[in-house]
């Protein structure tokens, strides 16, 4: 849980007849929260920090760095987000009790409840069938069902499994609004996305896209650009086992 301000707070003094009143000493509290190659470097999902009153994002990268080395070579291609939204630029400041993330880019894989969500595990074939149901109706005629499984190599290193992790509150977020985004563009067409998270084996489906429209063009092209979207925004990233024993963050997409 995060902590309140850490306040000192000194006694009135009486010099020569008069008050003096001593100005308290206010620290923020932030939260940070570390994800895939960020995570590797600080060691620690989910750290603390205490900051003078009016410091910015640039200020808790300098600590940062400071404190984890490893960070330093990673900034920049790493996206910070405060309370679930992305920092424009690093002049941004920050308030007590503040949950800020280190994103590194993203995976390109794909993200309860709603027409886009995360599920534990691998997508199975009930909830293919269930996102399908989500978008048909009698006045669609074309429906696009896109799949994505675990595939066995990469680059030419044979692949065994891979484990995609993800920052749910604002993958879930980001998920709505692409949603939202891709149905009010072309009235009438229904999308619906799931994604998996943890370990999936080679085989298993990681993401299902179901889109329906009144007509084929409109249902393939807003399931294009839904997988598009979500690998470009969504935060969610993949470290794929390999069959010698090494393993590897694939970063692809800077977030946006």
């Amino acid at each position: 849980m995060s902590k309140s301000r850490s306040r000192i707070a000194f006694p009135e003094l009486e010099v020569g007849g008069e008050t003096i009143r001593p100005v308290s000493l206010c620290a923020l509290i932030v939260r940070v929260l570390s994800f895939a190659t960020a995570l590797d470097a600080v060691g620690s999902a989910e750290t603390e920090h205490d900051l003078p009153e009016g410091s910015t994002v640039a200020d808790l990268v300098e600590r940062l760095t400071a404190a984890y080395p490893g960070l330093e070579q990673l900034w920049p291609r790493l996206a910070v987000a405060i309370d679930g939204e992305v920092a424009g630029d690093r002049t941004v400041p920050l308030h007590d009790g503040a949950e800020v993330a280190l994103l590194p880019p993203v995976s390109g894989g794909s993200c309860g409840g709603g027409a886009g969500r995360l599920r534990d595990g691998a997508v199975d074939t009930d909830t293919v069938a269930s996102v399908r149901a989500g978008v048909e109706d009698a006045g669609k005629g074309a429906v696009v069902v896109f799949v994505g499984n675990v595939r066995n190599s990469f680059g030419g290193r044979p692949v065994e499994r891979i484990t995609y992790s993800a920052y749910p509150a604002m993958a879930e977020r980001r998920l709505e609004r692409i949603v939202n985004d891709l149905e009010a563009a072309e009235p009438g067409t229904r999308v619906e996305i799931v994604h998996g998270l943890g370990t999936l084996e080679v085989g298993d489906a990681s993401v299902v896209i179901a889109t329906a429209s009144a007509h084929r063009r409109q249902a393939y092209e807003v399931n294009r650009l839904a997988l598009e979207r979500l690998k470009a925004e969504v935060p969610i990233w993949k470290r794929e086992h390999y069959a010698d024993g090494k393993s590897a963050w694939r970063e692809e997409e800077p977030l946006d």
